[in-house]
């Protein structure tokens, strides 16, 4: 799974989540540091108003919750949801002697580039971070 950090990373470099059953997020609380929750339409549901996105929890064991706003949510990617972040960009996943992952992708203008890390989401997640940057230059 990817990081919080990276996953902060994405939400400030301007990525968009829109919530769908079996995404993944967190909560900015420290009360609920570490909690990772899944959207599903029997638990969690996003209910989405004119004002925004908010997460609603229904009838579940996380009982001093009963909704949050999307802004307040951190979206923790999965690996299928970052490669199809990557579109056509993406060239290959690779696991290096080291045991870490490589993401090879090519961005436009640019020749192939790698990311690394010890987890393939991580690595996925920064492709896409690379990827975003480009997009603003």
């Amino acid at each position: 799974m990817i990081s919080q950090d990276r996953a902060e990373l994405l939400q400030a470099s301007g990525l968009r989540w829109t919530p769908a059953s079996g995404d993944r997020f967190t909560l900015r609380q420290p009360a609920l540091a570490g909690e990772v929750f899944t959207i599903s339409e029997m638990t969690i549901e996003p209910q989405h108003h004119p004002t925004g996105t908010v997460l609603g929890f229904n009838g579940t064991t996380e009982w001093a919750l009963d909704s949050v706003t999307q802004d307040d949510a951190v979206w923790l990617p999965r690996e299928d949801q970052l490669r199809d972040l990557l579109g056509g960009t993406f060239r290959s996943l690779a696991r290096a002697i080291d045991g870490s992952y490589l993401v090879v992708v090519e961005l436009p203008g640019q020749p192939e580039r790698s990311f690394a890390a010890p987890d393939a989401a991580d690595a996925y997640a920064d492709a896409v971070l690379a990827l975003v940057s480009a997009a603003r230059v």
